[in-house]
């Protein structure tokens, strides 16, 4: 009688918590049903994935099977320890009888022969299907307005013969209005195919925002560079300003120093609590560029006593 080591069998460690165990299970047992796949040893793999999946769901089988040791190897010779207790005997039946034809006489000596059938196995295996995650990039300005997309993506499917394959599929994505970078739109029913008259998985597009000539946001906030000049900012002014809705007046104060954040509310992207803009101001000096220019700087050198870097303590 060949040992087995259902721990192996279903890729996770001894220490594996029973959510692990489950999650391993319904990977292996959605890549080898023998309803969508058809290779030649997938039946013998399904068994054999749920066969370790009955004896280490159950923590009093799981205590049970652990006891006999981490020694032991897949496909060695097995004699069970001396005193063995969840043993099952028949009379008139040796232990190379007790196998059940669901599952191995491994199971069924050490757990007593409580195996069904494949057919039965298939029938009992009800899994929704994979979810599917993807990106998707739009424009700031869809995520303001929504907008109806067109995607075409090579998502992963399951063929005839349970190989995993990239197949090229069309969606129609609408993305709502004032959706934030990081989120996602779900499409249901668009991911993998369940098993057992369980439904499809869905498939999940994670919102990323395309870069923007001016516009750049953090959730809900929107923030803008405004260059102006240092007579602007020194004299105030008003100054026509973009938004992801339209131009609006800004009022710059007096006195405006490089970095004043100033805030448009409810100028960001829409939603419940709508976000704001946050515009940040960029003086920028004229280039010297001319003769008169240079003049022009020289004059102000020479008749404004201002040292930016006292501030600095310089």
């Amino acid at each position: 009688m060949e040992y087995k080591d259902y721990y192996k069998i279903l890729g996770v460690e001894r220490e594996a918590s029973a959510a692990d165990i489950k999650r391993a299970y319904q990977k292996l047992a959605r890549k080898y049903h023998p309803d969508v796949n058809k290779e030649k040893n997938s039946e013998e793999r399904f068994k054999e994935v749920n066969e370790a999946y009955h004896a280490l769901k159950d923590p009093k089988k799981r205590k049970a099977y652990d006891q006999l040791g981490a020694n032991w190897h897949q496909g060695q010779t097995f004699q069970p320890p001396p005193g063995w207790t969840f043993q099952f005997t028949q009379s008139g039946m040796n232990q190379d009888d007790i196998a059940s034809g669901g599952f191995s006489k491994f199971f069924d000596y050490i757990f007593g022969g409580k195996g069904d059938d494949l057919s039965a196995q298939m029938r009992n295996v009800r899994m929704r299907g994979q979810d599917l995650h993807a990106t998707i990039h739009i424009s700031l300005e869809d995520a303001f307005n929504g907008a109806k997309h067109t995607l075409t993506l090579a998502v992963p499917e399951q063929n005839e013969h349970g190989q995993i394959k990239q197949r090229t599929r069309q969606f129609t994505v609408h993305i709502p209005q004032g959706i934030s970078e990081g989120q996602s739109v779900r499409l249901a029913g668009q991911g993998g195919v369940g098993i057992g008259d369980m439904p499809n998985g869905d498939l999940y597009l994670r919102i990323a925002f395309e870069p923007h000539p001016y516009f750049h946001a953090l959730g809900h906030d929107i923030y803008l560079e405004l260059p102006v000049t240092p007579w602007e900012a020194a004299l105030g002014c008003q100054i026509s300003t973009p938004t992801l809705s339209g131009p609006v007046m800004l009022t710059i104060p007096a006195n405006a120093q490089a970095g004043l954040k100033l805030r448009l509310k409810g100028k960001g992207l829409p939603g419940r609590s709508a976000g704001d803009q946050y515009v940040i101001l960029k003086i920028v000096n004229p280039p010297v560029d001319s003769e008169k220019t240079k003049v022009l700087y020289q004059q102000m050198a020479s008749s404004l006593s201002f040292n930016p870097r006292h501030f600095a303590g310089v």
